[in-house]
């Protein structure tokens, strides 16, 4: 096992249950590499999350990401807990953003936006009251309008169901299938074992179990994130199940959500060709690593 760097100032935080172990790097001198982060994200022998977010100029990262992260001074570095790089993470920019502020490393008052780079491209974030108001930015339906017709375009095989479920594929950023199930398979699903998919996920992808409310404009969902198993929540996931869910309503459905999940709830908006999504960020504790 990789022993975690003697020293190193972090801070432990969640969006509705989802955690992040966070780190400041402004000098760029500690970078984020998937043994590192496995270390740091062991609930057992490191300090325990989800997955580990490091803060780094968006000029210091390395040229294929710093591309993507033109017009911000900061940089979103996730990995997952086992390491493996992720391109955005719904609950990790909000608890980013926090970081920032709590360190002093920007400032942002209540209605004004941050640009903040990530593997996805650069992302906006607003402070409303005590929440943050994430632009997904550019999503789409990956198997495009047929696919929408259909209402899927995968199967999808998971523990403790007794039958395969037709998965959507989303992708807001990351990849992400999302699949519409009964409160009693919602119930029933046992995910710590990773859902199956055909075909394939080339990159792998998150998958989502929706209970869709479509008249009541609300949700409730369980998730597999690719990298961290079941998680309480999903921001990107929650995004893209309410697309899902969206489109599955047809022209009639809402376009505000309210996605429930087993850490807490959360708001998408679609409009205009844009999903926000909005949801609180809590900093838990600060350390350092003896």
């Amino acid at each position: 096992m990789t022993p975690l760097p003697a020293g190193l100032a972090f801070t432990k935080g969640h969006g509705t249950g989802n955690d992040f172990v966070l780190y400041a790097d402004p000098a760029a001198a500690l970078p984020l590499t998937e043994e590192l982060a496995a270390a740091l994200a062991d609930r057992h022998r490191g300090i325990g999350g989800d997955g580990v977010i490091r803060a780094v100029p968006a000029a210091a990262v390395e040229e294929g990401a710093a591309a993507l992260a033109q017009g911000a001074e900061w940089f979103m570095d996730y990995r997952n807990a086992d390491g493996s790089l992720a391109q955005m993470c719904g609950n990790g920019i909000r608890v980013f953003v926090a970081f920032l502020l709590d360190e002093g490393l920007a400032d942002l008052a209540d209605g004004q936006t941050i640009a903040i780079g990530t593997r996805a491209g650069v992302v906006t974030v607003r402070l409303e009251d005590q929440d943050y108001v994430v632009d997904l930015g550019a999503w789409k339906f990956c198997g495009g309008q047929a696919a929408v017709r259909r209402g899927c375009d995968r199967q999808v095989f998971a523990e403790g169901l007794s039958r395969p479920l037709g998965g959507l594929s989303v992708d807001v950023g990351n990849p992400h299938v999302v699949a519409s199930v009964t409160a009693e398979e919602l119930a029933a699903l046992d995910l710590r074992t990773a859902p199956r998919l055909a075909p394939e996920a080339p990159a792998g992808a998150n998958v989502e179990f929706a209970l869709v409310d479509a008249a009541a404009g609300v949700l409730r969902m369980r998730v597999h994130e690719r990298g961290a198993g079941e998680t309480l929540s999903c921001g990107t996931g929650a995004a893209a199940a309410a697309l899902a869910a969206w489109a599955w309503a047809g022209a009639a459905g809402p376009t505000t959500w309210t996605v429930e999940l087993p850490g807490g709830a959360l708001k998408v908006r679609m409009a205009d060709d844009v999903v926000e999504l909005t949801g609180p960020a809590k900093l838990v504790a600060k350390g350092r690593v003896l």
